[in-house]
């Protein structure tokens, strides 16, 4: 059997998969795991997140930041992300978070899940490209002459904006490529800084122990305060990693290159983040006056490496941001589109709608565009009315963000739980990448740091990203009572409300493919039938992290 008939037997098969949850194969299915895993890996985006927010962290938790910071985020972070890589796992389509919990409770959970996820993609979108536009208009100040101001970022914002909305609107082929170059430039262009920083400074590097120095804070917040301040840094480096489920309908087999797709964009993301971070952190000379300078960051840079060598540098990461938001605004239009056609949006059935010529959900691409620049216009108007704020839009932006983004990522690993309480929700419906024994303590734990790293970041000074969500939350119920119970049906085989319900009909897209009638539980049923032996086979916790590392290069060869 040649390999384009495996290939294609493989495409049946996930086709199938998704059939039986109520859905047609529309989205093109031709990513590869190294696409899947690029993608997230694109969005994480060590040259973003940590860079970005650099003097966020520098500022409240001085050098410890990055020494301790750094790998307390990313231990809890592996761990959400190893549960939400179970339930993708489990229940392969791109509602992801939404779908998820639909069929884990009911579609109203499923409702209110996939908003607060839409909340937080448009922070997440809209904060990435601000930060590509915070670096690159000052580099574009200098070359042609002008002075940036707040304005000449937010023309260079929608810049941005527009150019990642048109690549996402030719065609997932073009974009899949990028992602894969991206990963591979962030890794290179990681180890490129890490090298000129040891090899080249002007002056000499710190010793390792200061990298790891803590009680030093140039905020005006006690230093464990301001420590858990700090930690918005990694937090929001560490975001996005559900694109991984969000493309899983454009995967091939999906059930396993799309979990390995979630896991190991997180932890790859730790190690290369942190050799970085460790490096520039040991570059620094005068904390106070990086923390001081408009961009922490830049400044760092500049002074370690001189200017036009700085400036090289700088100009490769700012690139690298702009790859990260490619990345991202295909994750959200997914998410929008997949949310769509099952009319949980207002004029649903434009955002469901695909492109013919691209298969790609055009229209869905656009609002994602405009909501994101939205929300940066918003703050930047209130920026105009009351100049003399004291926070920062990224700041803002960002802890947004975190906040939508994790407490999506929370209630299907909560629901999860509940159902299995309840017995809906058993070892036989996981699918072949799963925790085994381990499953219900990673949840534990995972919901234990969402929890706590929420209310980090709405008390002061993020208490705007705490107004922001509450008038969100507030907009949200009005939407409740006056589109939610006229429109939304859910999706297929999930019609039950939190009071219960009879089975909705399935109508629009894949009314064809609806399973048998029943409630959520329906989609749970078909969970059962997964074979058996490909769940007994599965290796769990971080021992799959361990042991599977052949596999995980043969699916990486595979794409």
């Amino acid at each position: 059997m040649d390999m384009n008939q495996i290939k294609d037997e493989q495409l049946l098969q996930d086709k199938k998969d998704l059939n039986k949850f109520g859905y047609a194969q529309e989205l093109l299915r031709s990513m590869g795991g190294f696409s899947n895993f690029a993608i997230s890996f694109s969005i994480i985006s060590i040259l973003t997140g940590a860079v970005s927010l650099y003097g966020h962290g520098l500022t409240y938790g001085g050098p410890g930041m990055m020494g301790y910071g750094w790998p307390l985020v990313a231990l809890f972070v592996l761990l959400i992300a190893a549960a939400l890589a179970e339930l993708a796992s489990a229940i392969p389509t791109a509602g992801a978070l939404y779908h998820w919990a639909s069929v884990l409770a009911n579609k109203r959970w499923g409702w209110y899940t996939a908003w607060i996820n839409l909340i937080g993609q448009i922070g997440i979108v809209a904060g990435i490209d601000y930060s590509a536009a915070l670096f690159a208009d000052p580099l574009l100040s200098d070359v042609f002459g002008y002075t940036s101001t707040d304005t000449t970022i937010l023309i260079t914002f929608i810049v941005i904006l527009l150019t990642h909305g048109i690549c996402n609107h030719i065609g997932i082929r073009m974009v899949a490529r990028l992602n894969d170059f991206s990963a591979w430039y962030h890794i290179v262009i990681a180890a490129g800084l890490v090298v000129t920083l040891a090899l080249f400074t002007k002056s000499d590097l710190q010793p390792v122990s200061y990298l790891f120095k803590v009680g030093e804070t140039f905020s005006d917040k006690p230093y464990a305060f301001a420590f858990l301040i700090g930690l918005l840094q990694a937090q929001w480096t560490f975001t996005g990693y559900d694109a991984s489920a969000h493309t899983i309908e454009e995967t091939v087999n999906p059930r396993i290159r799309a979990p390995w797709g979630i896991f190991t964009s997180v932890a790859y993301s730790f190690v290369f983040g942190f050799i970085m971070l460790a490096f520039v952190t040991l570059s620094i000379q005068d904390a106070g006056a990086a923390t001081a300078a408009d961009n922490a960051f830049i400044y760092v840079i500049s002074e370690a490496l001189g200017g036009t060598f700085g400036k090289i540098i700088l100009w490769l990461i700012t690139l690298a941001m702009w790859f990260c938001g490619l990345s991202s605004i295909t994750s959200f239009s997914r998410m929008m589109y997949a949310f769509s056609r099952d009319k949980g949006m207002p004029l649903s059935r434009h955002w469901a709608e695909i492109s013919k010529k691209y298969r790609t959900p055009a229209k869905a691409i656009w609002l994602s565009v405009a909501l994101s620049f939205l929300l940066a216009f918003i703050d930047y108007m209130i920026k105009i009315i009351n100049p003399d704020a004291a926070y920062g839009t990224l700041v803002f932006l960002t802890a947004v963000s975190v906040v939508g983004l994790y407490v999506a990522y929370g209630i299907p690993i909560f629901l999860k739980l509940l159902a299995q309480r309840k017995g809906l929700f058993q070892p036989k419906h996981l699918g072949p990448w799963n925790l085994g024994k381990y499953s219900n303590i990673v949840a534990v734990l995972s919901l234990v740091w969402i929890v706590f790293i929420s209310v980090i970041m709405m008390i002061p000074p993020n208490q705007n990203a705490a107004y922001a969500m509450l008038g969100m939350m507030l907009i949200l119920v009005i939407m409740d009572f006056t589109y939610y119970r006229k429109h939304f049906k859910g999706p297929p085989g999930c019609a039950s409300d939190l009071h219960g319900g009879p089975p909705a009909k399935r109508t629009g897209i894949g009314a064809e493919l609806r399973p048998g009638n029943g409630l959520c539980h329906n989609s749970i049923v078909y969970l059962h039938t997964f074979p058996a032996e490909l769940s007994s086979a599965c290796c769990c916790g971080w021992r799959i992290f361990v042991s599977n590392c052949r596999d995980l290069a043969d699916y990486f060869i595979a794409a």
